[in-house]
């Protein structure tokens, strides 16, 4: 019964710890990664209490990566790539280059191979985008010019970490071969390096031109039918069978089968609601993933190399940062955007891991090399805070000394006026957003066609859907209670929020996400209770209407002006009623 339960027991304690630390971490106002991180050595095998069962643990995490990837897949903007193209491709090229390679001398120091050294170096110079992201929204930046190409660079980066997870076997089967030195080595490496990028090029081949077609196929089918259950199951098995499938059939990894299962999926214009609805599995198992890396981490590294593991913090924080920074600077932007990438790169995360996870079940990685990325990322996440704070005052002192700024910062107008200023999904400003197009929503949006008021709805029924865009109007098919959707309609751009669904507890979490996403909008909703309107007020809703109460109103005020009308003349019409 014990073995039987260690599914179980792995699952519960390891949410539950994980839970723990990151309530901890969210409280101290760290990333709620480093909670994870915590959660997991706390019930790893080098510390005391209960330990979970690693080899469960393992594959739970495999099921995060593939769900971190397909995420990944489904976020993917090449117009967002695209607008800061000029200096978010080759200066995160550079910038892998020069990590890569400090990293690799680094190893190459303590006597380690040259494709363990490229695996370290690899991962240390690829950036979390959650933590890079968390620091953005807390700054109110992501949609700066400086934020978007901050995020651009760690796209590419993510690029050049799938490309790596696509190589890396190659690589290991190669120097595995008993002809892995000298020319020998490389004619073994070079075929099977191609005949690894042919099955990689035949399955994105597939992928891009049959899936683009049948997925989005699968998933208006599934719509159709009205069940959420099952466009979530869909979108579900979509992601689990391509990233296996790809791995049966063409030996890619499930990380790269993920990612382009995202891809296509995002060719879709349900991609928003499959992004809400797979979004709590996902960060349930990036959970799981997390602390399963925790568990791998022996915290006696910290006492026994110190001096290895402050090594690798100076290459994440200072290597990465300076190299980052002149490479900017280089490409003539302002001081503002050298700091803003320096500050972003300035930590490693979840790719980091799964680098190292790669590389040392390929053998490639000795297990200390994972072991120092786990401790560099721990500590480079906690301190990231800090070195975004830093950014702040170190900019006020160099423009404080404009002799040294000038020699620094050598550009000769403003970059960032080069770059196109960010566009919105909708395309709407000061617009209205109506959720729900029954038949109270219908009558609003006909009298915002009147009054000439512009509007996007939002509704969960595809037949629906389909056919409110034949009438001409902009709609969006999803459930607004789910977050994400509302962000597709730019609700931190919207005057005013229609709320006409008739669910009580569907309100309430639309709401709540609005005004999350954008605390000042007014919202007018719909409901059916005095308790639900009383708490509707109370949450500063600008007016909740009950429909019984509306009813009995005008219902009132007609009987009233009858009864005026005709209390001198009973012959009139409307005396009796």
């Amino acid at each position: 019964m014990h073995h039987e339960a260690s599914l179980i027991a792995t699952i519960a304690m390891s949410l539950l710890f994980a839970f723990g630390g990151g309530w901890i971490a969210s409280k101290l106002r760290l990333p709620p990664l480093v909670g994870y991180l915590l959660a997991g050595i706390a019930v790893g095998p080098f510390t005391p209490g209960f330990v979970a069962d690693s080899g469960l643990a393992q594959q739970l995490a495999e099921i995060g990566v593939i769900l971190l990837m397909f995420g990944v897949g489904l976020h993917f903007s090449v117009r967002e790539l695209w607008a800061v193209r000029w200096i978010a491709l080759p200066g995160a090229v550079a910038q892998i280059a020069v990590a890569t390679t400090i990293g690799a001398v680094l190893a190459t120091i303590w006597g380690w191979s040259l494709p363990a050294g490229l695996v370290f170096g690899l991962a240390l110079s690829v950036a979390s985008t959650v933590v890079l992201l968390r620091a953005l929204e807390e700054r109110n930046a992501v949609q700066t010019l400086n934020g978007r190409i901050a995020v651009g660079w760690l796209i590419v980066e993510d690029l050049a970490t799938v490309i790596a997870l696509v190589l890396l076997p190659a690589l290991a089967t190669a120097m595995n071969s008993p002809h892995a030195a000298g020319a020998a080595g490389l004619a073994d490496i070079l075929p099977a390096l191609g005949l690894t990028l042919a099955k990689v090029a035949l399955f994105i081949a597939i992928v891009l031109i049959g899936g683009r077609r049948v997925v989005p196929w699968i998933l208006e089918q599934v719509a159709r039918q009205g069940s959420r259950e099952m466009f979530t199951l869909a979108v579900l098995a979509l992601a689990l069978g391509i990233a296996y499938l790809s791995s049966a059939l063409f030996g890619v990894s499930f990380a790269l089968g993920a990612f382009f299962a995202g891809v296509v999926m995002s060719e879709s214009d349900l991609s928003h609601q499959a992004t809400a609805d797979s979004m709590p599995l996902k960060e349930a198992f990036a959970v799981l993933f997390f602390v399963s890396v925790g568990m791998l981490f022996d915290p006696s590294i910290l006492i026994r190399e110190p001096l290895a593991v402050l090594a690798v913090l100076a290459v994440i924080i200072v290597g990465k940062s300076l190299a980052a920074f002149a490479i900017v600077l280089l490409f003539r932007y302002p001081i503002s955007t050298a700091l803003i990438v320096s500050a972003s790169l300035a930590q490693i995360g979840e790719f980091s891991f799964i680098l190292a996870a790669l590389g040392l079940s390929l053998g490639l990685l000795p297990p200390e090399g994972q072991t120092y990325i786990l401790a560099g990322a721990l500590m480079s996440i906690a301190l990231n805070p800090a070195v975004f704070w830093a950014m702040g005052p170190l900019e006020r002192w160099l423009r404080a000394h404009p002799r040294l700024l000038s020699l620094i910062e050598r550009s000769g107008h403003d970059r960032l006026s080069d770059l196109p200023a960010a566009q919105e999904e909708s395309g709407l400003h000061d617009h209205a957003v109506i959720v729900g197009f029954g038949r109270v929503g219908r009558t609003v949006a006909e009298a915002f066609d009147a009054a000439k008021i512009p509007y996007i709805v939002i509704e969960q029924n595809r037949q629906k859907v389909v056919a409110v865009r034949k009438e001409g109007r902009s709609v969006l098919y999803g459930d607004a209670s789910v977050p994400g959707v509302l962000d597709k309609a730019d609700i931190n751009q919207a005057r005013l929020l229609v709320v006409a669904i008739p669910d009580g507890f569907q309100v309430r979490q639309v709401v709540d996400i609005a005004q999350t996403s954008a605390p000042l909008i007014d919202i007018v909703a719909r409901t059916h209770s005095e308790h639900e309107r009383d708490y509707l007020q109370r949450q500063g809703v600008g007016m909740a209407v009950m429909g019984e109460h509306q009813l009995a109103l005008a219902m009132t005020d007609y009987a009233l002006d009858g009864f005026k009308s005709s209390s001198h003349d009973p012959s009139q019409p409307g005396t009796s009623r």
